[in-house]
């Protein structure tokens, strides 16, 4: 029997059976659907968080001070991160900008307007190692730092909150008790989950530490900028080695600090997003062996209405291998035509349908693998039909009412 006859065959057996044909490749169109939706809904939300990482600096490495709740250190006590610490890796090749800083959360406030909000003390270069643009005004230089000016620059819902409409240069905002003059307002970055880079306000740190936050040595942490991407190892590397002896550390004793940089950020984003969007893709797989089994049961029934047929097709000259082609081709049939109107209605889906701000990413892979497992799934539930239908007995088949 010729493969293209076989597959009208195929297709006129679906099509005398409409309803039940639509019934059947129900099941396969959801659990394609709701595969494609899910994985894009994954990936979706995996490149939501690359944007986040990228968009907080490039080629970043922050050191911070030691936490016991990490790991305890083996010998003395832990010294804190310093600005000697600070200077100390600025002088490192490969280093580009480096910024000590201090953070508290406290209220500010202008007139009668009141909002608390992230108070960091940082060098000028903050902004440049992360990524931020001053809309209006400008962003405070070394000799604010230097002479400890009363100077800030404040992120632009934090000027929402305290100025509404009006231009926030040039006035006065008090922090805790402390009074500074706004001099810059900075792009919105919008909010990366639990922080919000627009709800701020940046102090030089000299004056943060001395006059605000009563402290003379400790740092929160401190952002570094390397000059390449190739160079964050080897620079994390060194930094680890200066700040060793610079807290008298010895052979033996557990680093009293501990660092991250950009690019260990974005392996673990890509390790939680890639288990995530597994973890999405299977429960809706699940949805997929359902159909699966709904076809496999529906090509039951058809071998059943259709014994008669397949005694005839025995009787004159149809081989067992042709009763078992034709049976499973039409079961790969109702397996890929729901499963191509399941990828539409999937990428509609992951298109339209979003989650917390973002919406799903449909790679064509995704769409290939859709396809593919819909046809093995033809295969797979339907190759058992097929092949009863292949063995039953001519004459056993021609006497069946």
């Amino acid at each position: 029997m010729l493969f293209w006859t076989t597959i009208k065959l195929a297709l006129r057996s679906l099509l005398g059976n409409k309803l039940r044909s639509i019934l059947t490749m129900l099941g396969m169109i959801i659990g394609v659907a709701a595969v494609i939706a899910m994985l894009a809904l994954g990936n979706g939300a995996r490149a939501q968080v690359m944007k986040w990482v990228s968009r907080m600096g490039k080629n970043t490495i922050t050191v911070f001070p030691h936490n016991p709740r990490i790991a305890p250190v083996l010998n003395g006590a832990a010294e804190p991160l310093s600005l000697g610490d600070a200077h100390a890796i600025l002088s490192i090749p490969g280093v580009k900008y480096v910024s000590p800083v201090v953070n508290d959360n406290q209220p500010v406030k202008w007139g009668n307007n009141h909002t608390y909000c992230n108070i960091i003390g940082c060098a000028s270069t903050y902004i440049i190692i992360h990524d931020f643009k001053v809309q209006s005004g400008q962003m405070f230089n070394f000799f604010d730092v230097r002479d400890m000016a009363s100077v800030a620059v404040i992120g632009p819902e934090t000027a929402t909150r305290l100025f509404g409409a009006q231009n926030p240069l040039g006035h006065t905002i008090t922090v805790g008790t402390v009074r500074f003059k706004v001099i810059g307002v900075l792009v919105p970055k919008g909010r990366h989950g639990w922080f919000d880079p627009d709800n701020q306000v940046l102090l030089p740190y000299t004056t943060a530490m001395t006059k605000l936050m009563g402290r003379q040595v400790a740092l929160n942490h401190i952002d570094i900028q390397v000059q390449h991407a190739s160079d964050l190892t080897p620079v994390q590397n060194r930094i680890q080695t200066i700040l060793r002896i610079r807290h008298s550390l010895i052979a033996g004793d557990s680093d009293d600090f501990w660092m991250s940089n950009q690019l260990q950020v974005i392996k673990i984003a890509n390790r939680i997003g890639g288990a995530f969007t597994i973890f999405l893709g299977s429960v809706a797989g699940i949805s997929l062996l359902v159909g699966g089994i709904g076809i496999m049961n529906i090509m039951l029934v058809t071998v059943t209405e259709r014994t008669r047929e397949i005694g005839i097709r025995k009787a004159i000259g149809a081989r067992q291998r042709d009763i078992l082609r034709q049976f499973l081709i039409e079961s790969v049939l109702v397996s890929l035509l729901g499963g191509l109107l399941g990828v539409a209605l999937g990428v509609v889906s992951a298109h339209y349908v979003k989650f917390r701000n973002f919406s799903g990413v449909v790679e064509p892979n995704m769409v290939f693998l859709a396809l593919f497992i819909s046809a093995g799934i033809g295969i797979f539930f339907g190759y058992y039909p097929a092949r009863r239908a292949a063995r039953l007995n001519p004459i056993e088949a021609l006497r069946y009412e």
